[in-house]
């Protein structure tokens, strides 16, 4: 795995600081734990319109990678769409990542 963001993916999810799917997505956005929520390239438009509503209502960024299901499954041995980052380091650290290697766009609050 070459990609420095999906490897900064992997750590993540060693660390116990990724949600995935869409049960954990909403649960973490919900509680306050979320501090980042990633949308892959090929989540389902209803699912992106839900997790979306969800993360602005909980006020966390949002960011729309080129990634898809199958490479965040590659990444983290999990098939996800959707997930939270749950630490603001890993996420920050991301944003900058997916900015450096143009693979993700963050939305505006």
């Amino acid at each position: 795995m070459n990609d420095s963001a999906l490897s900064l993916l992997g750590l993540c999810r060693k660390a116990g600081k990724l949600s995935l799917g869409h049960d954990a997505c909403k649960a973490s956005l919900n509680a306050g734990n979320a501090s980042l929520c990633v949308i892959c390239s090929d989540a389902s438009e209803r699912l992106n319109e839900e997790i979306t509503a969800l993360a602005e209502k909980a006020e966390v960024r949002i960011v729309d990678v080129s990634y898809t299901m199958l490479d965040i499954k590659n990444a983290v041995s999990f098939k996800a769409a959707v997930f939270t980052v749950d630490d603001e380091g890993f996420a920050k650290t991301l944003i900058n990542k997916f900015n450096d290697n143009e693979s993700g766009k963050e939305r505006g609050l």
